[in-house]
């Protein structure tokens, strides 16, 4: 639809009930004024918006894009050794306004960061499509490495311009870049083939981007939540076709609200520590002749514990028993969250509930005890993550309150995610900024849809 009849939309009952969905209900007028201001900002033109030349074509088809960040519920540190998680969307996300262009460019523009234009055919209209090493790390990387990906699938990705905007929080292990891949997936595939790709196949597709272009090693667990919408369990142990199955996750119901910390650490220098956790784990099963742990049983492992701690050094074994253990913990949270769907009273819906938050509790002291990803070994003056738990803990104990709270992500620095009652969260605000600064808190909402494009 063309530009202004796109901004009519935006206040038509359909908008709202999207909006509402994607973002909840006091966040539509929001969210109203978001995707104005973005759809505005195309259509204007000019130097300093965006730039004229792309937009020949601007006001004759614009279409409307989505695509979510994620937090991880379960499941630390196991999808790169095909275990199991425990994921789900969140109301924050990646928003693209696009068309398409006839000359083969990706005009990709996102609030607060550098434009990107990348060129998919070279001087002689042949794909351009191999990894450049000039683009490793750079979002240019993700957009050829996507476009590339879909090419071997049969889709033919042409060009298209964008003006975009991210909620997700960088650096804040909520998966902005896994965002960002998932939403050039779904626009690739909207735009140039049959839209219907499933939420595996486009997560699959970001994550061989990631690999091979950008330049960095990462599970498939990112990706797929934020690709997938809603709660998702999520088991790789066959990696070419992972098992998903959607779960029912409503906190309110028992009144209770989940939330992110944002200890604001740096995660410079940090890379020799997270690559140390998937080597390790991995050295741990090559010495029973396995590729991954997911292959191994843990009663062959702790058999060979004598030998294996002289190979591969104690710490792989103690990030081996975390693996097992958490993958176990995996199906006991997804089963607790099926039981408290199904709860028929306050009372039940509250014990399944606090199953549940014992379990969130366990594996947040395995990630401190056993796979020590809280802090680096190599900076132990830096605790951001340690002080955010304990100071946690410390409140739920305060004010007898049946919480929960465990590393998020890849740790080392950035977040910790914690649930507590509605009713509790402005003292644990108060007493959490007060130690890492105003705004060091988040609370998360479940989306229920994944990457799409939004019609109105």
């Amino acid at each position: 639809m063309t530009g202004k009849e796109l901004l009519a939309k935006l206040d038509s009952r359909r908008a709202a009930e999207l909006f509402a969905d994607l973002y909840g209900e006091k966040e539509i007028d929001a969210a109203r004024r978001r995707y104005r201001a973005l759809i505005e900002k195309m259509l204007k033109g000019g130097a300093d918006d965006f730039p004229a030349s792309e937009l020949a074509e601007a006001d004759e088809d614009l279409r409307v894009f989505s695509a979510p960040g994620r937090t991880e519920l379960g499941g630390n540190h196991t999808d790169h050794n095909q275990g199991k998680v425990l994921a789900a969307s969140i109301q924050m996300d990646s928003v693209a306004i696009v068309r398409t262009r006839k000359d083969g460019t990706v005009f990709f523009r996102s609030t607060g960061y550098p434009d990107v234009k990348v060129r998919l055919a070279d001087a002689a209209g042949a794909p351009d499509l191999k990894p450049k090493a000039e683009e490793q790390g750079m979002t240019e990387a993700l957009v050829r490495g996507v476009a590339a990906e879909l090419g071997l699938r049969g889709c033919n990705a042409g060009g298209f311009s964008a003006n975009a905007d991210s909620t997700v929080l960088t650096g804040s292990g909520l998966s902005s870049s896994a965002a960002v891949e998932v939403l050039l997936g779904r626009i690739f595939d909207c735009l140039y083939g049959d839209g219907k790709r499933s939420a595996l196949e486009i997560a699959r597709i970001g994550q061989i981007a990631e690999n091979t272009f950008f330049g960095k090693p990462c599970g498939l667990m990112d990706q797929a939540a934020c690709a997938s919408g809603g709660a998702v369990a999520i088991d790789f142990a066959d990696a070419a076709h992972p098992l998903l199955r959607q779960i029912n996750f409503d906190l309110s119901a028992a009144g209770y609200m989940l939330c992110v910390v944002n200890t604001r650490g740096s995660h410079a220098d940090l890379t020799p520590d997270y690559a140390a956790i998937p080597a390790e784990m991995k050295a741990a099963a090559a010495f029973f002749g396995k590729t991954v742990l997911s292959e191994l049983d843990r009663e062959t492992m702790l058999a060979g514990a004598a030998e294996l701690r002289k190979a591969a050094g104690d710490r792989a074994l103690l990030r081996a028993i975390h693996f097992f253990d958490e993958n176990e913990r995996v199906d006991a949270m997804a089963a607790a969250l099926d039981a408290m769907d199904k709860a028929g009273g306050a009372e039940e819906k509250q014990r399944t509930l606090n199953r549940y938050l014992k379990l969130v509790n366990e594996s947040g002291n395995s990630s401190w005890e056993l796979l020590q990803n809280v802090y680096s070994p190599r900076s132990p003056a830096a605790q951001g993550l340690s002080l955010a738990l304990a100071l946690s803990n410390n409140f739920f104990h305060k004010y007898k309150l049946q919480g929960a709270c465990r590393v998020h992500g890849g740790g080392f620095a950035g977040t910790i995610q914690a649930y507590l009652p509605v009713d509790a969260m402005t003292g644990y605000r108060a007493m959490i900024e007060t130690v890492f600064g105003s705004g060091s808190l988040t609370p998360l909402r479940i989306r229920p849809l994944g990457s799409i494009e939004l019609c109105f």
